[in-house]
């Protein structure tokens, strides 16, 4: 069966879900296909009203359906239901993703959605396996230390990945124990609401998960400030994060978990294995056009290879397959907005008039849509702003260096500390640079994550705070009581 689809035969529920139900709203902004920049369909934009309302849902949902006290082995079968479901549609959500977002039909139903219904399984698994210590204390004493979930979870998710973003939120806060309010991006709500309704579909209460619609500043602002809301989990801009953590300690302190932007070196040198390297770096910055936090968007390359590697790069560059969202050929993905693709050529026009060169591409695509070529740019430094600034876009930085220590100066960045990768088949200096690069990650002869979800993801600096996926998301879901009984 073909994978290919008319964007136009797909209908987009156009609504909030609150107490296992859609509600209906007026639409607030308009949503252009990023694939050929038609107007396709309306976001409505959640008030406080409407936020009080789903948060008010989530906590009857906890009080009347007992999810957080069940037999944890209760929330693993039900959680497990709802991931056959998922998979059961995967069709259905694809189609619903591909419209509205970057992500090609094909690598949706290959890769994001059974991806997806992983990370539900692999947190699932944790609720009948994860409790509380013992401590050591006196004799005449016992010590606990229990956990139990925080209540309802605000999670807010990014445009650039929606339907697996949706599940490192509701994945380990539903195996913990507790209710969702998300707020998907107002560019891509669609799969992740269908996937909230295949909840309901597969038996979990319904109220656990509310899914309301629309932007950050009126309604992620509602979300995080909401005094009945007890942690919240973002995705996104490192500008965005800052907002929200201004908002929490203006309305009160609650937990976050923040996964943020990153500027990501990648470290090759000369002994490395370049073909391997080339496909690597190719890959993490054409991926999603290099719509992502992790995006390995600057190479840090041994002089004396520079050039052999730069060409190996750019023939996986050239072989890309630009094409609409909602064709199964396609490989090679748009620019989410018009908006989007402005500020890239904003800061590559800017970045040339400093005296970089660009040696591929610099330019749109002409074809209709978002497109931008893949672009390597050379003779930068740190203060160039495509060296300086997340483009989120696929723009490579080139930079050159001979001794170690002038390797590393060069991976260090002033602000971010997501990712990193490293290519060398010298094991020492692979163990003695992962240990100094400012990463939360750090990925040697390879770049990005694999399908081994038990490995936890989270920026040092202003790259974010907290973990997702791993056994680290799932106990971030859970807060941590002492108990003393004396004998």
């Amino acid at each position: 069966m073909s994978l290919s689809f008319d964007p136009a035969a797909v209908v987009m529920p156009q609504a909030h879900f609150i107490g296992g139900e859609r509600v209906a709203a007026a639409d607030g902004i308009t949503l252009h296909r990023p694939s050929d920049g038609a107007a396709f369909a309306g976001c409505p934009v959640a008030d406080a009203d409407v936020v009080d309302r789903a948060v008010g849902a989530a906590r009857r949902a906890l009080a009347t359906s007992g999810w957080s006290r069940a037999r944890p082995r209760e929330r693993v079968d039900a959680l497990h239901r709802w991931a056959d479901l998922i998979a059961a549609e995967a069709v259905t959500l694809a189609r619903l993703e591909a419209v509205a977002s970057t992500r090609p039909v094909a690598e949706l139903i290959r890769f994001d959605i059974p991806i997806t219904v992983e990370q539900i399984r692999f947190f699932a698994e944790f609720a009948d396996k994860e409790g509380g210590d013992l401590a050591p204390t006196a004799a005449d004493s016992v010590g606990m230390i229990a956990t139990e979930p925080y209540g309802v979870i605000g999670a807010i998710t990014p445009w650039n990945f929606p339907i697996s973003m949706a599940a490192w939120k509701l994945g380990p806060a539903l195996a913990a124990g507790n209710a969702v309010v998300l707020k998907p991006s107002e560019m891509t709500p669609f799969a992740t609401l269908f996937m909230a309704e295949l909840s309901v579909r597969a038996g979990l209460p319904a109220g656990l998960i509310n899914v309301v619609l629309g932007d950050g500043r009126t309604t992620g602002a509602a979300i995080t400030g909401h005094p009945d809301i007890a942690k919240v989990s973002f995705t996104g801009s490192t500008g965005a994060g800052a907002a929200i953590m201004e908002n929490v300690a203006r309305t009160g302190i609650k937990p976050m978990t923040l996964e943020l932007g990153g500027k990501s070196p990648q470290l090759v040198f000369a002994d490395a294995d370049l073909a391997l390297a080339a496909g690597a770096i190719a890959r993490s910055i054409l991926a999603n056009a290099g719509q992502a936090c992790v995006a390995g968007s600057r190479l840090v390359v041994e002089a004396s290879v520079a050039d052999e590697l730069i060409g190996l790069i750019a023939t996986h560059m050239a072989a890309i397959r630009p094409g609409p969202t909602w064709d199964e050929a396609t490989g090679y993905a748009p620019i989410i907005s018009a908006r989007q693709l402005g500020r890239m050529e904003s800061i590559v026009g800017a970045t040339l008039a400093q005296g970089a060169q660009c040696r591929l591409g610099g330019k749109r695509l002409d074809r209709p849509g978002f497109f931008y070529a893949p672009t390597l740019i050379d003779g930068v430094d740190a203060t160039s702003p495509a060296v300086a600034e997340e483009i989120f876009g696929p723009v490579l930085t080139v930079q050159t260096f001979r001794e170690e220590e002038e390797a590393l100066a060069l991976a260090e960045h002033p602000t971010y500390g997501l990712c990193a990768g490293l290519y060398t088949r010298d094991l020492s200096r692979a163990l003695r640079l992962s240990g100094r690069l400012q990463a939360g990650t750090v990925w040697v002869n390879r770049y990005g994550r694999s399908r081994d979800h038990i490995l936890p993801t989270g920026g040092y600096k202003q790259s974010g705070l907290g973990k997702d996926l791993g056994r680290e998301a799932y106990l971030a879901n859970r807060k941590s009581k002492s108990v003393l009984i004396a004998i």
